[in-house]
């Protein structure tokens, strides 16, 4: 029984910083675009670039 007392506000309160978490990450935009990082990884990467010559080399 002393279990419960301790377990139910501890619940209550981890459900009020889920909700908070969950509006703040709403808030500041994470669920706007849900597709475009989905397909970023079928992008091929840029080609490297091919290291600078150095004409006083040599």
């Amino acid at each position: 029984m002393n279990a419960l007392l301790m377990l139910i506000p501890l619940s209550l309160v981890l459900l009020v910083v889920a909700i908070w978490a969950f509006a703040w990450a709403v808030k500041r935009g994470q669920f706007d675009d849900l597709d475009t990082p989905a397909l970023d990884i079928l992008q091929d990467d840029p080609k490297p670039q091919p290291p600078a010559q150095d004409d006083d080399a040599g």
